[in-house]
């Protein structure tokens, strides 16, 4: 049974959407409201299924994948195809579960009939992981059918021609491009003899057909992606009206019509938006130049400037952790797990058109336990900033009361000197037992990021003075005056300082924390103690320092370092 206490959730935070025009709405269209969408998702499948992960998780999820396809090749003894086959059943149940009812099935017939060559135990465990998968494929998949019938019945038959104006597909060209390298790859590593150099083949070729099947799951997702979007394309599709607002991910949001608290959002999309003269159709030449020419003269009477203005009021949003502004939108296209839709929103100023905004990912419904825990991460951060703000204040009249200081310096500590240990450790673990092809070509490719990445967590430093911050690097200190630091902040793990003009920010270095433990036993991280410091004196200039750090002070560039690390990387390969 859901959970009607998420539906339940209100807060004071009622919010006017942007409305869209009449006449941009199709005749006939009705709203989703809360009841239509309750028993959407009331359509999902039970929580056990993955129906969808975050992002981190899909990562970590590709090498765990990997290595048990090694480890089942290893020291199970199946064939290597064989154990890549079924490595790549646990990450299709996630991100396709299209293809798990079918190659699932498959898998567990090979593997029965290996016979004594799998030992029983190996054999149970293999075929009962499979099953596992293969049901929760299929309860996922039976779920999507739910999900178009409840979209359709609350659609009530209303269908509408799509806003994209007939605009070239290019849903799926990029992933091509993407698979293609992985299955390449995997390929040239099963089919050539550079793999005689491993001492056991047999794990060192269920790896190679890992990254090929790696490869054929990007295509598989291209494919799929492109071809539902070319269905809306086949006749008019079920529209309904909603409201949507873009997250902190840059994602889009869906709300029922009546949420206007946007409290509970019914799923996730990533979209892009479709330029105006995308919607010529095959007008246009395929490398795009009818696009640049209707671009010049509206760019010179102001377009700069609009963009600009878009640009910092998009970057001071994702520095607060804050969504866009909710918005009216019809919904073009049946929404479920997986599916393809098109947007038509509300503009953000009232003399502007709609704006039409394509799927340029898959449809991510949000069960009732992510919004649970949605919800409990929004409180958390509320509390936290309301802490940090207090810390902010009473540390900024404390150095406005300690007298004139020269400069203020923060360095790497214990956490991050743990954070490489712990890395470099769990790296050599894997590279150090291996040999031949695996150990130096790979090793030698890992051995540039540990060359890169190492010096940084080991010695960074940031210096404050009266003009602004220096921070160390590879090639020597770089400034940032205070005018141009728009947002210190210390996210998760990550402690980052943000510069004018700048999405990804002018500085950042990130370390092991475990937030629940530090909560729990009150203490103060490092990177939290730093990021108040540093926006205390970024907030009040009485609290900065009033000298001008020199060359010294400022910190070495850590070039030197790198190269005494990336040798002793070589001597750990090389003799280890």
């Amino acid at each position: 049974m859901r959970d009607p206490l998420v539906w339940q959730a209100m807060t004071t935070n009622l919010q006017q959407p942007r409305s869209l025009p009449a006449s941009a709405i199709p005749d006939g269209c009705l709203p989703w409201d809360g009841e239509q969408a309750r028993r959407w998702s009331g359509a999902l499948p039970p929580r056990w299924v993955p129906v969808r992960l975050r992002p981190a998780a899909v990562v970590a999820l590709v090498p765990a994948a990997g290595a048990l396809a090694g480890g089942l090749a290893l020291s199970g003894g199946v064939r290597g195809w064989v154990a890549a086959g079924v490595a790549l059943q646990l990450l299709w149940a996630v991100v396709r579960p299209e293809a798990v009812p079918v190659a699932a099935p498959a898998l567990v017939v090979v593997v029965l009939v290996q016979g004594d060559a799998l030992a029983w135990a190996v054999r149970a465990a293999v075929v009962a992981g499979l099953v596992v998968l293969w049901v929760a494929a299929v309860l996922r998949l039976v779920a999507r059918r739910r999900q178009r019938e409840a979209a359709r019945a609350a659609a009530g038959g209303v269908t509408g021609a799509l806003p994209d104006g007939g605009a070239r597909l290019g849903r799926g060209k990029f992933l091509v491009w993407v698979g293609a390298v992985p299955l390449v790859a995997g390929a040239v590593l099963v089919g050539s003899g550079g793999w005689e150099l491993a001492d056991d083949r047999q794990a060192a070729s269920a790896v190679g057909w890992f990254v090929a099947g790696l490869g054929v799951t990007v295509l598989l997702s291209a494919a799929l992606g492109r071809g539902r979007a070319a269905g809306l394309r086949r006749e008019p599709v079920p529209v309904l009206r909603v409201l949507m607002r873009v997250n902190k991910d840059i994602d889009t949001e869906v709300y029922a019509a009546d949420d206007l608290e946007a409290v509970r959002p019914l799923f996730i999309v990533a979209t892009s938006v479709l330029d105006e003269d995308e919607g010529e159709g095959e007008k246009g030449s395929e490398d795009g130049e009818g696009e640049a020419e209707g671009s010049g003269e509206d760019c010179d009477e102001g377009g700069d400037e609009g963009g600009d203005e878009e640009m910092q009021e998009l970057l001071d949003r994702l520095d607060h952790d804050q969504a866009g502004p909710l918005r009216e939108a019809v919904l073009y296209g049946l929404p479920y797990d997986g599916a393809e839709v098109q947007l038509l929103i509300a503009a953000g100023e009232l003399d502007e058109s709609p704006v039409v905004e394509r799927s340029s990912g898959p449809v991510r419904p949000l069960t009732e336990g992510a919004v649970r825990r949605r919800i409990a991460g929004e409180k958390r951060a509320v509390a936290d900033e309301a802490r940090r703000r207090e810390a902010v204040e009473d540390l900024a009249g404390r150095l406005r009361g300690q007298g004139a200081v020269e400069v203020r310096r923060w360095r790497a500590g214990w956490s991050d000197w743990l954070t490489v240990a712990l890395g470099v450790g769990w790296v050599l673990v894997l590279f150090v037992s291996e040999s031949g092809l695996w150990r130096y070509v790979f090793g030698a490719l890992l051995g540039f990021a540990v060359a890169a990445m190492v010096p940084r967590r080991l010695a960074w430093q940031v210096t404050a003075d009266r003009e602004g911050l220096w921070f160390n690097g590879l090639g020597g200190p770089r400034q940032l005056v205070w005018d141009d630091v728009r947002a210190v902040e210390c996210k998760g793990a990550e402690l980052r300082i943000g510069s004018r003009g700048s999405l990804l920010g002018a500085w950042s270095v990130s370390t092991l924390r475990w937030r629940r433990l530090e909560r729990k036993l009150g203490l103060v991280h490092p990177y939290d103690r730093v990021a108040t410091e540093i926006t205390a004196m970024w907030q009040d200039p009485a609290a900065r320092p009033a000298g001008v750090s020199d060359e010294r002070q400022r910190g070495r560039a850590l070039w030197p370092l790198a190269v005494l690390v990336g040798l002793g990387w070589v001597a750990v390969m090389v003799w280890g």
